[in-house]
């Protein structure tokens, strides 16, 4: 049997195509494009057109691949910019009519579930640990240990939501820091307040962010991991404060010259590094793994 998942995030689109014989699974191919559908307008809760037309394109090709891979079952998950889009209804209407893929809209509470059962997936789970996963629309947590789900949350605070509505200077001020951190505290409150009844031990980051965090660092050591095929990776606190430093003080130029970095997430990593430093802070978390499995490998698993 062959599986497609597509995950429609805010910033990327993503497709994985697996095959399963009922025990043991393949992923066959896999691929991302920088779609940026929340680019422009998020927080007025609209897709621009031509981000509209860059999605209703992508999906065109994701068709093209799925049918190529003779899949048998696709599955196509959209969340945060779709989800609180006045015209996100008009796009799945669009990918079916257009691109013959049908789109189910998941709620915030559905995806962080979603994003435990990937993260599960990849054996990063050890200890009572906090899920981070940093999308450019929302932010999901998930306290959860090697057994069970404890509690999730899905906040409308991504980085893109964020970049648009308070990341005006280059490098970024103190002020507009400011502007963002308050945010961040004023939203996520009741995290700290489960986070300080429960004390997790680790905070895994879910893909995104985390992998270019990890690509940079294992960059700068010049190491031979390959971020793409790994589940997880461990890393080194110190290193990891060090990293996000200096993307946090560095100008658009410069960390777009760094080894490792990508196109889409030079100016996002900048926020994606003051909200996950100011968790870390406030919940007292000096462990940090990633897990490169998550929405979409919760999907699978769903599927499996």
């Amino acid at each position: 049997m062959r599986f497609a998942v597509i995950d429609l995030g805010t910033n990327t689109f993503h497709l994985l195509i697996a095959k399963s014989d009922g025990k043991n699974y393949e992923i066959l191919y896999k691929t991302n494009v920088p779609v940026k559908l929340g680019e422009g307008r998020i927080n007025d809760n609209i897709i621009i057109p031509a981000a509209f037309e860059r999605g209703i394109e992508t999906l065109k090709k994701f068709s093209q691949t799925i049918a190529e891979f003779n899949v048998q079952v696709t599955k196509a998950t959209a969340t945060s910019a779709v989800r609180s889009a006045k015209n996100g209804l008009d796009f799945v209407f669009s990918a079916k009519e257009l691109a013959g893929i049908d789109i189910k809209t998941i709620s915030g509470d559905d995806e962080a579930e979603l994003i435990y059962n990937g993260v599960k997936l990849s054996g990063a789970i050890e200890d009572l640990s906090l899920i981070m996963d940093i999308g450019g629309g929302s932010v999901e947590f998930i306290l959860c240990d090697m057994e069970k789900l404890i509690w999730k949350k899905s906040y409308d605070t991504g980085a893109a939501r964020l970049m648009q509505q308070f990341f005006k200077s280059d490098p970024i001020s103190d002020e507009d820091k400011n502007s963002i951190l308050n945010h961040i505290q004023n939203q996520l409150a009741d995290l700290f307040e489960v986070c300080e009844k429960y004390q997790p031990k680790i905070l895994i980051g879910s893909a995104g962010a985390f992998e270019t965090f990890a690509e940079l660092i294992i960059r700068k050591n010049n190491q031979t991991i390959d971020i793409s095929t790994t589940k997880t990776y461990k890393f080194d606190y110190e290193e990891y404060i060090a990293i996000s430093l200096k993307l946090i003080n560095s100008t658009h130029n410069e960390r777009a010259s760094m080894p490792g970095m990508i196109a889409l997430r030079v100016d996002m990593i900048v926020v994606a590094a003051l909200i996950t430093n100011y968790v870390m802070g406030r919940t007292k978390l000096n462990k940090l793994t990633l897990s490169t499995y998550d929405l979409k490998m919760g999907v699978l698993a769903s599927l499996l």
